[in-house]
């Protein structure tokens, strides 16, 4: 897809404009989210990635724009995942309910700039050097075998054993002891001065975690979708509207993601489908033609299938525990 210089800071500027409005309209303030304001702004996002689709679609035909409902879809269903991991946060740091929203908003945000950074290696990396698909694809393949291994060990979790906390990663522990931090929330301040010494807030060490955490996820979401795409400004965007929708599916299915006890298989299925189309496509550019290319047409079809049948079996599976 040929991308000008001029679609890219358009693009851009847009995806700027559409935070801000998600800022001052539903986030400025600190408040409770509802569910029936979670299901709006939730319903916004996905209708506005439909529309850049279909912009898409309109500009570089169906190609492109199929990718990028590949792209966004798988984007989306892994993002998911991470919200299992949001809600140990928010439990670790005791984040008040009405500050939830502003910490994802930002933690979002840096997440959104770290992945700008691992796509523009990705593609660096893609460009130059065509075996990185065999370093992708097994790497996929390989986490696709570690998710099934770690739903099969949550699933044997007795109701008695302690509950999973959030770990902190080397930079957050950094930060909290090279800076003196409070010990309770000032609102939403990140910063704030107390006795003449700057000190930081827990809303900055949580903002963080959500930000940094975000990169362990990364390293599984763009290979995916770079199996599914090469083309970096699908990546970008796919990525993008996945994650600036994030924070409202937070307050949206927090109560249901218990529930979806085989998300974890569908994301393997998933990761590992992508990591054998990415082998694949390698060896296709390494010269062994008669090696079989999976088109966009059948992954589409494949990863709604899958996410389709492990939402509805999840719901069974817990109606019949709770039964």
């Amino acid at each position: 897809m040929d991308v000008s210089m001029a679609l890219w800071a358009t693009t851009v500027g847009v995806l700027v404009a559409l935070i801000a409005a998600d800022f001052f309209v539903g986030g400025r303030k600190p408040h409770e989210v509802s569910i029936r304001e979670a299901g709006i702004w939730t319903v916004v996002w996905i209708a506005l990635a439909v529309a850049f689709g279909g912009f898409l679609w309109w500009h570089s035909g169906s190609a492109p724009a199929g990718q990028f409902f590949a792209g966004y879809i798988t984007e989306k269903s892994l993002s998911v995942d991470n919200l299992f991991v949001f809600v140990l946060i928010m439990a670790k740091f005791a984040v008040p309910v009405q500050y939830q929203q502003r910490v994802l908003m930002i933690g979002v945000l840096i997440a959104l700039v770290l992945r700008a950074v691992f796509i523009a290696a990705g593609a660096a990396l893609i460009a130059s050097f065509s075996w990185v698909f065999f370093i992708f694809g097994a790497f996929l393949i390989w986490t696709a075998w570690k998710l099934i291994k770690e739903a099969r060990a949550e699933r044997r979790r007795g109701p008695d054993d302690e509950a999973a906390e959030f770990e902190e990663n080397g930079l957050l522990k950094a930060v909290e002891k090279r800076f003196p931090a409070t010990d309770r929330y000032h609102g939403t301040k990140l910063v704030i001065v107390q006795n003449g010494k700057r000190l930081i807030t827990p809303m900055l060490v949580v903002v963080l975690a959500i930000g940094t955490t975000d990169v362990l996820f990364a390293m599984d979401s763009i290979p995916a979708i770079f199996g599914l795409t090469q083309d970096p400004y699908i990546v970008f965007t796919a990525n993008a509207f996945a994650l600036m929708g994030l924070r409202q599916l937070y307050f949206l299915i927090g109560g249901l993601l218990k529930r979806l006890v085989h998300l974890s298989y569908g994301l393997s299925l998933i990761l590992g489908f992508i990591g054998v189309k990415l082998l694949l496509h390698a060896l296709h550019e390494a010269g062994v033609h008669a090696a079989p290319e999976i088109g966009i047409p059948f992954s589409l079809a494949f990863i709604a299938l899958v996410l389709a049948v492990t939402t509805a079996t999840s719901l069974l599976a817990s109606r019949r525990e709770q039964a």
